[in-house]
């Protein structure tokens, strides 16, 4: 049961950042008309805030336990997806807001995504590895499902791809 509820959990929120992946060449150099070159300082910022939240999170499970950690990303990056969806609804949104709202939902995914794995896994003595490929492959799976929808909505506002990701981090919550 522990195995398959983070599994899950944790596919769906990582399928956020497969969203983000899919959607931010449309929204930033189609909608915000970005050049490619800012564009790329733009996913390598966002990815910043990915992999420094994976960092940090070797420095808080010292004093957090991993479900903590796991819980409380989750329900920051559900928090901040409505409020984003919001403020993209209201039409608020402009190429900076954009940027510092995926910053924090990416970086909840960043503390999400090794704590899921750590927790799916921890009731292996035996078969270890069958439960990696099987966590990594359900991952990719939904992660792969849920980034086809950014192709099947038009994309003429940021709204699609943040309804998507706030709707796959709704699930994983």
């Amino acid at each position: 049961k522990q195995f398959f509820t983070y599994t899950i959990s944790g596919s769906f929120s990582f399928a956020t950042l497969f969203i983000y992946v899919a959607g931010s060449p449309i929204v930033f150099m189609e909608l915000y008309n970005v050049s490619p070159q800012v564009y790329g300082a733009i996913f390598a910022f966002l990815s910043i805030g990915f992999i420094g939240a994976s960092q940090l999170n070797i420095l808080l499970t010292k004093k957090f336990s991993s479900h903590a950690i796991f819980r409380h990303a989750l329900i920051v990056q559900v928090i901040a997806g409505i409020v984003f969806l919001f403020i993209t609804w209201n039409g608020w949104m402009n190429l900076y807001s954009t940027i510092f709202m995926l910053f924090i939902f990416l970086s909840c995914v960043g503390l999400i995504n090794p704590n899921a794995s750590a927790l799916a896994l921890a009731p292996f003595t035996k078969n270890i590895g069958r439960a990696a490929a099987m966590m990594g492959c359900s991952q990719i799976g939904i992660a792969a499902m849920a980034s086809v929808g950014v192709g099947i909505f038009d994309a003429v506002s940021v709204f699609p791809m943040i309804a998507l990701m706030v709707g796959t981090a709704c699930v994983a919550l």
